[in-house]
């Protein structure tokens, strides 16, 4: 599972997700990509679903490349806690993402087989998401 390694924070605040994703927007490696069309937070162990899921479908045929890393502390009181004592601890790790992200790529597999794999992860993901390809990106021409 997707971790990292050492930061400089241990928790962080919460934040709001919102607007365009400006980085990340493009088809950089492969010739198809899953695109988030909504904004939300990607779970680690959503990203890690999404992969195999995705790996398992296309028989490891082809290259994949996983363009979101959860870089964000999500913290988590206990059950049964009372209000007030700080901040809870460490809970898991999340992936911010804006709409317009590019969250899978995929590429050396057929058109066909890429689109039915990337909608098998796509299941996994808690937001919509769009297929995209090489031709039809709508961020390639800005």
């Amino acid at each position: 599972m997707f971790a990292p390694k050492k930061v400089k924070f241990r928790k962080a605040h919460k934040g709001r997700i919102k607007g365009l994703a400006l980085r990340g927007n493009k088809l950089v490696f492969g010739d198809y990509a899953l695109q988030a069309i909504e904004h939300g937070k990607l779970d680690a162990r959503q990203i890690e679903a999404g992969r195999v899921a995705l790996t398992r479908h296309m028989k490891r045929a082809g290259k994949v490349w996983i363009r979101v890393f959860p870089h964000k502390p999500i913290t988590k009181k206990p059950a049964e806690t009372r209000m007030g004592s700080g901040k809870g601890g460490l809970d898991h790790w999340s992936a911010p993402i804006n709409s317009g992200r590019i969250i899978f790529e995929l590429q050396g597999v057929a058109e066909e087989l890429a689109a039915e794999a990337l909608s098998r992860a796509a299941s996994k993901l808690p937001f919509k998401t769009k297929f995209v390809t090489r031709s039809s990106s709508i961020w390639e021409n800005t």
